[in-house]
């Protein structure tokens, strides 16, 4: 059968794939909840059903506010095939985010995870009027649940209504609405077609290299389109898919079910890496030798063997003797890990290649749904330090000030209800202007070289690039995150996070007793030490972009005390209002 609408993929999967008992899973008190491609469709079903009964029409909006679960995507199933509109919503999100969310989407219900996320909305629902009703997906007092809405579907089953709904629903019918967190201002409500995401599956599932013997492990929220069109593909391909219990079990879980695949952002290898090397410095003797050696082994990594034979035999030791152990951790059966939202270190993304562990960054936006390029495993189809090429069924042209532009089917219908923010980013050809820089290299793979709003001018009329910096800045296991600043300014500067478990690993063995953060990081030592890393990154940049001051911050930075974005990115201009004090002594 063609899949043309999202829910197509359910009895594609029936009708294509092996019986099992795993489709989705999700872990309840330590054990594994699963449930087969029958129990889902049933699942779904019973909604499609409960949603009639209440009267919800084709168009009508439905949001979800929860963390990753198997009743998510009953609930999204269940939206979509009675062609309503699922307007998912990043469970942590300001109040006034929520409120603005709701009301511009004009909602009908609201499904949230349980008693926390039920406590952040309650006093906003009244200020509403479109919300019928809110049910939580965990049983708490006073609050219908979804497990009532299922057996109101089961008492009220219309099978035949339903499948003339579905027969109704076509694929350029909206699917959903995503709300981009942003840095500035309201959210915009990205309108994403049925046509619109299935053209991204349909695009990237062949560069997915498992099969419905496979499983993946998902952490990444559902809320946002870079999962959730993973997730399509999944399902597309019969992958099943396990939840992560939380961000701090990802490496448990991924050993406990031996997942063959896992979509990420920079952030977890990152940690994943430095956890790696804390591990290596605490070795002794010879172990710690030949670990550092298979290490500095793997960050001269070069593709195809270009490194020669002499290095190919000493990379197959490295693999026996070390690497082994790295991909024991990720439960030993990795095939591959595709990261995107955010740039992928390029050494990174060679010593998990050297160690046998395929990663291959990508890039895309929710406007995109996401994916516009890929680097895959294909012949030819991988280079370090670029995000692949682009998807088949995507064309991508840099413009004249370094603007990457793309066309395609994956392209939004728009931006709900702004139509001259659409008119921004669509151009009257169809192009749609994605606010990044970059450029292709001569064998077709892309390269991101920053972002155009992110692009700054110095006093001395230089142009600065502040991620390409701070991407060379947290290649440092010092450094957990940082931003450059400069704007108008002499010269460019950084606020730098350090890591915080790395350098009290450090300061363990120089000797140097730690107190608390704050006062670590006025330490003269400490900071001579990061000016040290500071000026191994300045090595590498030239004379304009070099950083030559900073401030260290006493505390993370993270989504809740915002200075990241739900999906991890800088808030620059809240970061600096935020620390603004800090700013004007560093250039005074």
């Amino acid at each position: 059968m063609e899949v043309t609408r999202i829910f197509d993929i359910l009895p594609y999967y029936k009708i294509n794939f092996r019986p099992k008992d795993d489709a989705l899973a999700g872990k309840e008190d330590g054990k594994w909840i699963k449930y087969s491609i029958d129990q889902y469709i049933e699942n779904a079903n019973n909604i499609s059903y409960a949603f009639l009964n209440l009267g919800v029409k084709k168009g009508d909006k439905i949001a979800t506010i929860m963390q990753n679960r198997p009743e998510w995507n009953f609930l999204d199933m269940g939206i979509l095939q009675i062609g309503a509109v699922h307007v998912p919503i990043y469970p942590t999100i300001s109040e006034s985010d929520y409120k603005f969310i709701l009301k511009h989407a004009e909602v009908k219900f609201v499904f949230v995870a349980g008693r926390e996320l039920y406590s952040k909305i309650e006093h906003i629902l009244p200020e509403v009027p479109s919300i019928k009703g809110i049910y939580t997906i965990n049983h708490i007092d006073d609050v219908k649940n979804l497990d009532e809405l299922i057996s109101l579907g089961k008492a009220n089953n219309a099978p035949d209504d339903l499948h003339k709904i579905e027969r109704s629903i076509k694929a350029e019918d909206i699917a959903t609405l995503i709300y981009t967190s942003g840095t500035t201002g309201d959210p915009k409500g990205v309108t994403l077609t049925h046509h619109n995401i299935l053209s991204n599956v349909k695009a990237c599932y062949g560069y997915f290299p498992v099969d419905d013997t496979c499983k993946c492990l998902s952490y990444l929220p559902v809320s946002h389109i870079y999962e959730r069109t993973s997730l399509y593909i999944y399902s597309y391909i019969g992958v099943s898919i396990y939840y992560a219990e939380s961000i701090g079990t990802i490496a448990d879980n991924l050993k406990e079910i031996k997942a063959e695949m896992l979509t990420t952002v920079p952030r977890l290898l990152e940690k994943i890496f430095d956890k790696i090397m804390a591990k290596g410095r605490k070795l002794k003797g010879i172990k710690k030798s030949i670990f550092f050696w298979a290490v500095n082994l793997g960050l001269r990594y070069e593709l195809n063997g270009k490194n020669g034979i002499f290095y190919d035999l000493q990379l197959k030791i490295a693999n026996k003797l070390v690497f082994n152990k790295w991909r024991d951790a990720l439960g030993g059966n990795m095939r591959a890990i595709v990261s995107g939202g955010a740039a992928l270190q390029p050494r990174l993304a060679r010593i998990f290649n050297a160690a046998r562990i395929p990663t291959l960054e990508g890039y895309g936006l929710t406007e995109t749904s996401p994916v516009i390029a890929v680097n895959n495993l294909e012949k030819g189809g991988l280079k370090f330090g670029t995000v692949g090429k682009p998807v088949f069924n995507v064309e991508v042209k840099i413009a004249e000030d370094d603007e990457i532009l793309c066309k395609g089917p994956s392209v939004m219908k728009g931006y709900y209800k702004n139509i001259e923010l659409t008119k921004e980013v669509i151009d009257a050809d169809g192009w749609f202007h994605t606010g990044d820089l970059g450029r292709l290299e001569p064998e077709g793979h892309l390269k991101i070289t920053g972002r155009k709003k992110a692009l700054f001018k110095t006093a001395m009329g230089k142009y600065i690039s502040p991620e390409h910096i701070e991407n060379k800045l947290t290649e440092s296991s010092f450094i957990d995150a940082s931003l450059v600043i400069g704007e108008n300014q002499k010269f460019a500067a950084a606020l730098i996070v350090p890591d915080f478990t790395h350098l009290r690993s450090w300061c363990n063995v120089k000797g140097i007793k730690y107190a608390t953060d704050e006062e670590m990081v006025k330490h003269p030592e400490i900071y001579a030490r990061f000016k040290k890393e500071v000026n191994e990154c300045n090595k590498d940049l030239g004379s304009f972009e070099q950083i030559k001051k900073f401030a260290l911050m006493d505390k993370e930075w993270s989504i809740q005390t915002r200075e990241l974005t739900a999906n991890l990115k800088l808030r620059r201009n809240y970061i600096c209002q935020k620390y603004k004090d800090t700013i004007e002594q560093i250039f005074k």
